[in-house]
């Protein structure tokens, strides 16, 4: 038992990685962009709900059931810079790199599978 308690306290204490990810499909090359404080676990909690049928996003959803796993990437778009400056907003921060991936992929209607701006999760 003290080895499960141990990793669960290192879990804990190791830092998350903040920034936007990308959900690609390489057939039709259709994106989800997304953001999260935590990269690593809304990666998992995607590819997760994919694999149960269970995504909310349903097109995005029908294709990983028509195509399969195989023809997505999961992928770290932009990592947040981490400043050690009194005045260092992460939210503000992940906020300016949201719009700045929603300029430069513009994941809607045929290009994507965002329905809003909306990327956080």
């Amino acid at each position: 038992m003290e080895k499960r308690a141990e990793i669960k306290r290192l879990y804990k204490e190791t830092p998350k990685t903040a920034g936007v990810f990308q959900i690609i499909n390489t057939t039709n090359g259709k994106i989800l962009l997304g953001s999260s404080k935590n990269l690593e676990g809304k990666l998992n909690k995607h590819r997760f709900q994919l694999s149960i049928q269970r995504h909310f996003n349903q097109q995005l959803q029908e294709d990983w059931d028509r195509l399969g796993e195989d023809a997505f990437r999961f992928e770290i778009a932009e990592v947040v810079k981490v400043k050690d400056d009194p005045g260092f907003n992460l939210d503000d921060e992940l906020s300016l790199l949201e719009e700045i991936w929603i300029e430069k992929i513009q994941p809607f209607g045929e290009r994507g599978y965002n329905k809003n701006p909306k990327i956080r999760e």
